[in-house]
């Protein structure tokens, strides 16, 4: 039996405990555009190219293990692959674009080296999944591109990363060979443009350069309407 009060009356019921519910993580994050991106559930209309453009111009290649004053960043890469996938072939507007755009979502996420991806697993591919196609969407370009087309820029992004790993990330010629097979050739005045990292408002305004090129001769309108 429950205690009596000096009075012989029961002690009031204690009030019942409040329940507090967690609030869920944040899962968006603000661009210097006031853009708010959902990195889970991305909007093409939160994507500008701008956004783009400053993010990858501060993200470092190689966990930033490259040599030079400066960072080599994911904006000087993109542009790298470009130029190497434009040695041999007459590739059209959008697919220059595709190229240009195919890292896109490290301005959110970063530029996770290759390792790492392989313990984190299926989940960062997931996301990275869906804001490439979100970008892809924003900018005129099919979600998923044709499997040539992704090949075309799997080789090139292959050929980019043999010539930074032996030119700036201590790489030996055999060693980038295993991993990344054969090197392009580059002219070497092109090859030391592109290869002496830049600081980043340079790799920022080459970058949205190379865009406005692409973006004038592809679809001139569409940026303005979306």
């Amino acid at each position: 039996m429950p205690a009596r009060s000096a009075k012989g009356a029961a002690p009031p019921a204690s009030a019942p405990a409040k329940v507090r519910t967690a609030k869920p993580p944040r899962a968006w994050q603000r661009m210097l555009s006031g853009r708010r991106l959902d990195l889970l559930d991305p909007s093409p209309l939160d994507i500008e190219i701008e956004d783009i453009a400053h993010g990858l111009a501060r993200v470092a290649r190689w966990n930033g293990q490259t040599q030079g004053a400066h960072i080599f960043s994911v904006a000087q890469h993109t542009l790298l692959v470009e130029a190497i996938a434009r040695l041999n072939r007459n590739l059209d507007r959008s697919v220059r674009l595709a190229i240009l755009l195919h890292d896109a979502p490290e301005y959110v996420i970063g530029d996770m080296i290759t390792p790492f991806k392989a313990v984190i697993g299926d989940a960062y591919k997931e996301v990275e999944r869906r804001l490439l196609r979100a970008v892809h969407m924003r900018f005129g370009l099919p979600g998923d591109l044709a499997e040539e087309i992704a090949e075309l820029i799997k080789s090139a992004d292959r050929g980019a990363a043999y010539l930074e790993a032996t030119r700036l990330a201590g790489f030996g010629a055999a060693e980038a060979r295993r991993f990344f097979g054969a090197p392009p050739s580059l002219a070497p005045s092109v090859e030391r443009d592109y290869l002496t990292p830049w600081p980043a408002q340079k790799a920022e305004d080459r970058y949205l350069r190379r865009f406005d090129q692409l973006w004038a001769q592809k679809r001139p309108r569409i940026r303005q309407v979306l």
